[in-house]
């Protein structure tokens, strides 16, 4: 660990450093001499005998490092005095791609340094976690970033304070930077050595491992049309797929596969990497399952690729619609090992009808559902990630008129795309 932090010093003046407050980015940078520069906004509004810490964790083993900072909050907001405040941060190099660090920068507001201290010196010890503290100059006009070496290390150099100083926003999000084979999967094999990589920690990993197809049985192209209907619950996927299959005489197919049915409630406490793995996984086992029924029949697919995409982008890039990656980057790209669909069809409903409908059904939604329900940003961002993916691209039917009036007007887009 001692290595890993010596690597980033070469770097510290070249990353920028976001803290997130009340959902929106602040940035600063770090640098050998002070030219005048204003207090950066995150340190401007703190009081006099506030103490400022980040914590950024930085080990290069990529599932440690998902696990540990997936656990990290809850240790902090457990152990820490209950005057301290956590807000969510990253570090990184500007446009420089698996380059991103996470952690969370801590105010201390309680009366005595010792207790926080004590906590983060430990955590420097056995974790795999870089400490900063931040010292406040007189009048509170200069602040200086201070690196925490291991007490044990012997080897490290003391290390030189930084002045802190304003940064201007990055051409691209920061989350941006990591999400290709972190957050979204676009090969089997990625997502396949995460998990294998979990099966000393996750029993249930192995279990998914074995059912997986081989890499051309996810590709094998079927001899009938495969249509998925994508959408957010409650906008009528459910009923609309029930209609083609009974219409078209065609398979019914879901994704999540339902073999991963009794796995999922473990694998949706794990944090992003290990679960968003996960549900890639599954594609490529719907994928295999669609190989199979399109040799005799249409495949209708409840959800595919994109929502497993649009959900993690949008959860990864935090702030407004904006923030998200322009139209055409390579996120939005479909894996180049996964079946394609013959026609995706994304249903949409006005938000105050899905959440009636939501209300009327009186079912347990997931996390991010719920999040959709009084988030009407989240909502935004997954909307306009499924309209940028392409390979094949969504075409957008509003699903608020009757159910058979939607069934009609999808199938017109079928018969017009498949031939059926």
């Amino acid at each position: 660990m001692a290595r890993r932090m010596m690597s980033l010093l070469p770097q510290r003046s070249s990353r920028v450093f976001s803290v997130e407050l009340n959902g929106a980015p602040f940035y600063f940078s770090t640098q050998e001499a002070h030219r005048g520069e204003e207090v950066p906004n995150v340190f401007r509004e703190t009081q006099p005998d506030t103490r400022c810490y980040s914590l950024l964790v930085c080990s290069s083993d990529t599932i440690r490092r998902a696990k540990f900072y997936g656990d990290l909050k809850e240790k902090l907001l457990r152990d820490l005095p209950p005057e301290c405040h956590l807000s969510p941060m990253c570090s990184f190099l500007p446009n420089v791609r698996d380059s991103l660090l996470k952690g969370y920068f801590l105010k201390d507001n309680s009366e005595s340094s010792s207790p926080t201290e004590r906590l983060l010196k430990d955590l420097t010890q056995r974790d795999p976690v870089l400490v900063c503290s931040y010292l406040r100059g007189e009048h509170g006009h200069l602040w200086t970033q201070h690196l925490w070496s291991p007490a044990d290390s012997q080897t490290m150099e003391k290390s030189k304070d930084f002045y802190v100083v304003p940064s201007e926003a990055p051409e691209y999000h920061p989350s941006t930077l990591n999400i290709i084979n972190s957050d979204v999967f676009y090969s089997f094999e990625e997502a396949y050595d995460v998990l294998k990589k979990c099966g000393d920690i996750i029993p249930e990993a192995t279990s998914v491992l074995e059912l997986l197809p081989s890499r051309a049985e996810a590709r094998s192209k079927p001899d009938f049309p495969v249509i998925v209907i994508e959408g957010l619950d409650a906008t009528g996927k459910t009923t609309l797929t029930e209609s083609l299959r009974e219409t078209l005489g065609a398979s019914l197919l879901r994704s999540p596969p339902q073999c991963l049915s009794p796995m999922r409630a473990r694998f949706d406490r794990e944090p992003p990497l290990i679960r968003r793995a996960f549900y890639a996984l599954g594609n490529y086992i719907t994928a295999e399952q669609i190989g199979q029924e399109g040799r005799k029949t249409a495949v209708i697919v409840d959800r595919f690729w994109h929502s497993t995409a649009a959900y993690a982008i949008a959860t990864a890039v935090s702030g407004p619609v904006c923030n998200l990656p322009a139209e055409g980057s390579e996120v939005y790209r479909w894996p180049s090992d996964l079946l394609q669909p013959s026609l995706v069809v994304q249903l949409t409903v006005d938000p105050e009808e899905r959440k009636r409908r939501l209300r009327g059904r009186g079912l347990g939604t997931t996390e991010e559902e719920q999040e959709l329900d009084h988030n009407q940003l989240f909502r935004l961002k997954v909307e306009k990630a499924y309209q940028r993916i392409i390979g094949p691209a969504c075409v957008t039917v509003d699903a608020s008129p009757s159910a058979d009036q939607v069934l009609q007007q999808v199938l017109l887009l079928i018969r017009g795309k498949c031939h059926l």
